[in-house]
């Protein structure tokens, strides 16, 4: 499902093409079911396009099995069943992936639950781990609890022994987001979240922003940061200017830092993967992890999906049932 031009959730038309042939360390992965994420609803308005070499069809992760391979593969890699992080190209029937770019799907994880797993997953560990350094025994403020990366945040911090505070746009979403696994969840429609924080953490505020929003969030984002605190900035819809005080920031040592996943080079998410894989991924086998699943949608009625998401009905995934 692709689109000729940027535009509403209707833009969406079916679409035959040759499938494509795996190369160099390359995967052919015949599609079960592929994730919906943010990106692609930005990249179908035409504001994010894929970067240079990336297939134009949208998707940023999948689950399916195996079918053809490249070269420099691991012989044993046909039949396997795998999720995996892809710069685009998921929704269709088949789609190329970097074998280092995949993960194993455990027999008690289902193909739907596994496409809904590397976008979020990735994403959450490598800003609020890696470039924000979280701890055991940190609390975490994250907005937008219960979106895909909201819920994937709170369950990945439980793992590791955060607290975790976040907000939401109703009560039923804020009691979903306890329900998930939040310890504190605000309704910033009716109460001052930077008030609440502080009241939370007993005036202390907290070691780690991820925030999702920016504009004039990012001044009272950093109103709740703790001394030392840090900053993470994944995505910008409230806009892409803040005006700050520094000399807050200098006072107070905080960092403020951010990063984009889709255009980083292969050989950054070789390692992410490869990190994941080690730390993470015992606790999807054991059955500690599993993603927040909203709904499925089949691939044809990807605007559907699309315009669920943008409704910011949904809690946790929504995910397209691509084949069998």
């Amino acid at each position: 499902m692709g689109f000729d031009s940027p535009g509403g959730p209707d833009v969406f038309r079916a679409e035959e093409l040759p499938v494509p042939t795996p190369g160099e360390g390359e995967v052919l992965i015949r599609v079960a079911y592929a994730g919906v994420n943010r990106p692609d609803v930005i990249q179908r308005m035409g504001h994010y396009p894929p970067p240079p070499g990336a297939s134009p069809i949208p998707g940023l992760e999948i689950a399916g099995e195996v079918v053809a391979q490249g070269t420099s593969v691991t012989p044993d890699a046909i039949g396997q069943n795998v999720c995996a992080l892809v710069t685009g190209g998921g929704y269709a029937e088949y789609c190329i992936a970097k074998f280092s770019h995949c993960l194993p799907v455990p027999a008690n994880v289902s193909l739907a639950e596994a496409a809904a797993l590397p976008e979020t997953l990735f994403t959450v560990w490598h800003n609020v781990f890696q470039r924000g350094w979280a701890c055991d025994g940190e609390t975490l403020l994250v907005h937008g609890g219960t979106s895909g990366i909201g819920t994937m945040a709170i369950k990945l911090a439980k793992l590791f022994e955060l607290t975790v505070i976040v907000t939401c746009g109703s009560d039923e979403k804020c009691a979903a987001a306890v329900k998930i696994g939040a310890d504190h969840a605000v309704n910033y429609r009716n109460t001052d979240f930077v008030e609440e924080v502080k009241r939370i953490t007993g005036g202390k505020g907290v070691q780690l922003v991820l925030d999702m929003v920016s504009g004039d969030y990012v001044p009272r984002n950093l109103a709740c940061l703790a001394e030392d605190g840090r900053h993470v900035t994944i995505a910008v819809l409230g806009g892409m200017t803040a005006e700050l005080n520094m000399a807050q920031i200098m006072v107070r040592r905080l960092t403020l830092t951010g990063s984009t996943l889709r255009a980083r080079p292969d050989a950054f998410k070789d390692l992410l993967c490869d990190e994941i894989f080690r730390t993470v991924w015992p606790s999807v086998e054991d059955g500690t992890l599993r993603p927040e699943m909203d709904r499925s949608f089949p691939l044809a009625e990807v605007g559907a999906a699309h315009t669920r998401m943008e409704a910011g009905d949904h809690i946790g995934k929504i995910v397209l049932k691509v084949g069998g």
